[in-house]
Parts: structure tokens; sequence; C-alpha cells
């Protein structure tokens, strides 16, 4: 299979609806991307939870996803589950975002997502970010809305494990939730590991790439 690099990467952009939606959809990408680019510049943008127990949460939890990283976190107060109701609000916090960074890479929930929060935010980001590639994460739940991707991010087995590791540590708040366990989400990145020749990986939707192959670079 042919991996294009990314090249250098100097600025991320990392967006959930929710608090632990960047972690469950992308923290290992986060892992990876950070350890390999030390000191690079991550603006995170959480719609809700803000001034609560969740909030402190996502702090603790984005600082040790984003090693070494210059990490600057926003978190909103929109109520859970009403992202519709307040699109002004989700729109101006998008907005904002995107007049303060000029991102390499911008993570964010895919379209097809069955959450309307999820979906919502997913179908915002291109208004604002309309120039760069941007990768939509999955988040495995009791809707049954996971997809075929189109972009995939091996993991290491240290990756994969670390990143099991955080979500239970830095999240007691979701633990109750039937699906929030280690097998969920290792036996997710072990479905995505397989559908790209890796042992684990986590898995995007890309709506739009722009390739350059007079000058990208094959890995193994």
């Amino acid at each position: 299979m042919i991996r294009l690099g990314a090249g250098p990467l100097n600025g991320i952009v990392a967006v959930g609806a929710h608090c632990d939606d960047i972690a469950i959809g992308a923290g290992g990408t986060l892992l990876t991307m950070c350890r390999a680019h030390p000191g690079i510049r991550v603006d995170a943008l959480v719609l809700s939870g803000g001034g609560s127990d969740r909030e402190q949460e996502e702090q603790a939890a984005l600082a040790a996803f984003c090693p070494g990283a210059d990490l600057r976190l926003t978190v909103h107060k929109l109520p859970d589950g009403r992202l519709p109701a307040h699109w002004e609000e989700a729109k101006a916090a998008v907005e904002e975002l995107r007049a303060r960074t000029e991102p390499d890479l911008v993570l964010a929930p895919r379209t097809e997502d069955a959450h309307q929060d999820h979906r919502g935010l997913a179908r915002l980001i291109p208004t604002a970010f309309r120039d760069h590639l941007v990768l939509g994460y999955e988040i495995v739940k009791w809707d049954g809305d996971l997809g075929r991707p189109s972009a995939y991010q091996p993991l290491s087995d240290r990756i994969a494990e670390e990143k099991v590791r955080l979500l239970q540590e830095h999240y007691p708040s979701q633990r109750h939730r039937p699906w929030y366990d280690r097998e969920a989400f290792l036996g997710l990145a072990r479905i995505r590991g397989i559908e790209c020749h890796a042992r684990y990986a986590e898995a995007f939707d890309a709506a739009k790439l722009t390739l350059d192959l007079g000058t990208f670079t094959l890995g193994e």
C-alpha cells in the first residue's frame, strides 16, 4: 500500500462536540503526531462541557494526549444534544477558532456521524476551514453508524495501549457507559488496522484531498 507522508507539521486543529470526542476519535493520532513533532501547536475546541467537571477531565486528558505540544484548549458551554438549536453559537465558535489559527491539519467528527452534535459540528468545519486537510474521525457507539473510511493512521502497539489507558484514566465520568471499555476501543483499532495492513489504526473520512504526485514521499 502506498503511504503519503504529511511533511512538516507546525499546527493542528482538533474539534469535538463533547469532552472526550477528540480523544476517542483521534487520540492515537495525536499521540503519534505530538511525539514525532515536539512543540507542535494544537488548538483544540470543544463545544460543550465548559465550567463543569467534564472540562477539567478534558484539560487533563488532552494534555496527556498531546505530550510536548503547545496545547491551547477552549471549552464552550453549549448544551449536550442541542447543537442544531444553537447553530449560531457553534458557528461563531468555529469561526473564532479559524481567525486565530492556520493549521496544517484539522481533526473533526465525520459528517455521517449519527449523533446530531457530531454531525452538525462536522458540517460547520468546511465553512470555516475551506483550504485545509480535514480528517473526520469516528466514534464507536450504540447507533451502529461506522462507515467505510478512506484514510488510516496506523498505531503502534504501544500507542494503541496508551490511548486506551488514557481514556480510562482521564474520563471517569464515562466509565459507566456500556460501550466505553478496553475491548471496544482496541477492537475497533484492530479492525481498522486489518484494513490498512497494520496491527492497529485509527480511521478517518477525507472529503477532499489535493495531491502533488510529483513531489510526495513514498513510505514502505
